[in-house]
């Protein structure tokens, strides 16, 4: 108990490392891991400071450094560590990201909670219940998609979601939905895009001769695959590689690359710097 992880972002200037380090020691605050990034070609400044502060609470220090960002233009927040971050895990029918996901929260790797899985088929209903997290088959047609997704807003709101995982979930969320979501929607996918769109993209890598295969993880915007980045990872192929190999070699991939992606977010090491991110690992 009385952990927290202040992060911020300002405008670059003299004084806010102080200013920031004084205000933990007035309050009586241990800094046990400080990091920061000045961005030189947006000018500006990005930090994450992880403090012990026994006999406060998060609200206490939202309020007391409320004057201390106001006077450096801070966008900032700070989090307590103790509560655990609550998860929406959105699938279709693969299930490979779901199941590490499961499995790296039931082992201690993840600390975060899987309150629910929404998906837009029935097929992974009994993996859900094995690991003991509600199951909700929300279907998706051009015709239902408004009251789909207002189904899906609904349950992120009365199960205080703080971070929906799009863990091969394979339909487009509309530009409101990406709104609704922003900064708290995480999605993978193949790295071929957008080379290989559409179906059997690792059946079109085999065709092309690809040499290189590998998985992408990012915020969910409005662009299509287009979000900030978080995390990427690559493995080296060749010929002798069947588009079977490629398919397994690739759900490796997406899972330790999805696995990272999300740690790092409720861990609260990533912020968000125009469209690209900063991540204090």
């Amino acid at each position: 108990m009385g952990d927290f992880v202040l992060r911020l972002d300002c405008p670059d200037q003299l004084g806010i490392v102080h200013a920031v380090s004084a205000y933990l020691h007035e309050v009586g605050g241990n800094i046990v891991d400080s990091r920061q990034f000045a961005e030189p070609s947006t000018g500006r400044f990005l930090m994450r400071v992880r403090t012990h502060a026994p006999g406060l609470t998060v609200e206490e220090l939202r309020t007391g450094f409320g004057p201390v960002a106001e006077k450096y233009d801070m966008t900032w927040r700070f989090d307590d560590l103790a509560v655990r971050p609550r998860i929406l895990v959105m699938v279709s029918k693969y299930a490979h990201c779901l199941s590490d996901l499961f499995y790296r929260v039931e082992n201690g790797d993840l600390r975060a909670d899987i309150v629910g899985v929404v998906s837009n088929h029935p097929d992974l209903e009994g993996l859900s219940a094995f690991h003991g997290a509600k199951f909700h088959h929300i279907p998706i047609s051009a015709a239902t998609r408004a009251s789909a997704e207002a189904q899906l807003l609904a349950l992120v709101e009365s199960e205080r979601v703080d971070l929906v995982v799009l863990a091969r979930y394979m339909q487009i969320l509309s530009d409101g939905l990406c709104t609704a979501l922003s900064g708290r929607a995480i999605n993978i996918h193949h790295s071929f895009l957008p080379s290989f769109k559409g179906a059997r993209p690792y059946h079109q890598a085999y065709d092309r001769g690809v040499k290189i295969v590998g998985a992408t993880a990012h915020y969910v915007t409005g662009d299509l695959d287009e979000g900030p980045i978080i995390e990427q990872e690559v493995a080296r192929v060749d010929h002798t590689n069947t588009p079977e190999d490629l398919i397994a070699i690739g759900r490796d991939l997406e899972r330790t690359t999805l696995a990272r992606a999300v740690r790092w977010h409720v861990e609260h090491r990533i912020l968000l710097n125009a469209h690209r991110t900063v991540i204090f690992k």
